[in-house]
């Protein structure tokens, strides 16, 4: 239990600035949306989406299977886009079409991967010592 909760506290700054460089790199998807949003408002979007993807990804990856599937993993890109447009319709001062959402969910899905991956290898770091 501790060290899911070391990995949340882990994903949810950088979390945080995957969503800053989404917005930065990729804009609103609006043609006239301005982002004026401070860095407490990008905390509070990656807290939300840290969220978010810890309790409702589960249950929306099971009832999406079918379409994982049928598209061979594609899928699970939408499903990703569609967590982040969420998170960021739930941040006041924060939001995006859902066509970014997606491109901001590559971003972020590669963030999860590699905190992913580095707390795992200090895991069998420490079991080998």
């Amino acid at each position: 239990m501790q060290r899911q909760f070391l990995i949340f506290l882990i994903r949810w700054p950088l979390n945080s600035l995957g969503l800053w460089i989404a917005v930065r790199l990729l804009g609103t998807g609006y043609s006239d949306a301005q982002v004026d949003a401070s860095i407490g408002v990008f905390l509070l979007a990656g807290l939300i989406f840290s969220i978010i993807n810890s309790i409702l990804k589960p249950i929306v990856v099971i009832l999406s299977l079918p379409a994982i599937l049928l598209t061979l993993g594609l899928f699970v890109l939408v499903v990703n886009g569609f967590l982040v447009y969420i998170s960021l319709q739930l941040t006041p001062g924060l939001e995006m079409s859902f066509g970014n959402s997606i491109l901001a969910g590559i971003i972020l899905a590669l963030i999860n991967y590699v905190v992913s991956s580095v707390v795992e290898m200090n895991v069998r770091r420490k079991e080998m010592s």
